[in-house]
């Protein structure tokens, strides 16, 4: 968030509002009522702090879900350049799997303020589909998947994540899934013919 001339904000206050957002998910995802007043105290930040930030509930939960989608998305790209595309695309699974645990928590206070259960009409949704194509572009170039493996088709594919019990010992489920999504999408490619 810039400060209030258009510069770059103080690293205290960039500082400050990265603990509020990492408080905020923590909290919201145990009650989506958490009072904000409890947010900013486990936050380290006084209440004007914390208001100058997030004037009302509906502005922290949207800023805390943007957050989180910003870090997925930044995930796709730097996995893909330090790993081989089929490895980036296994890894950047396991991260959207975090961010689907998280994410849980928030999705009732989500739908009030957005609206919808439409998915494709949730903030960040464009944003995550450009990933997901980053991340197969690489893979269908380096021939690791099978061909023709469309956003849609991989979108649905993964469709089961959301299904998970995330108040349980979700990652072994989890990452039996996601194993299962990956050898669907190797079965077929041209490297393993």
């Amino acid at each position: 968030m810039p400060s209030r001339n258009n510069g770059p904000q103080r690293s205290d206050a960039q500082r400050n509002r990265e603990r509020i957002l990492e408080v905020a998910l923590a909290e919201l995802s145990r009650d989506v009522d958490a009072p904000l007043s409890l947010i900013a105290k486990k936050a380290g930040v006084g209440q004007g702090t914390f208001y100058r930030n997030f004037p009302n509930r509906e502005a922290l939960v949207l800023e805390v879900y943007r957050h989180e989608v910003q870090l997925l998305t930044d995930a796709a790209t730097e996995l893909l350049k330090t790993r081989e595309p089929d490895a980036a695309l296994r890894e950047w699974l396991n991260q959207l799997a975090r961010f689907a645990s998280a994410k849980t928590g928030l999705s009732d206070v989500m739908r009030q303020i957005v609206g919808t259960t439409d998915a494709s009409a949730q903030p960040g949704y464009a944003l995550v589909a450009e990933a997901v194509g980053n991340l197969l572009a690489a893979n269908h170039e380096a021939g690791t998947i099978r061909p023709g493996v469309t956003v849609d088709d991989f979108i649905l594919a993964i469709a089961g994540i959301w299904q998970l019990d995330f108040r349980g010992d979700w990652q072994a489920q989890g990452a039996r899934l996601l194993d299962l999504v990956m050898d669907g999408l190797r079965a077929g490619a041209p490297t393993r013919g």
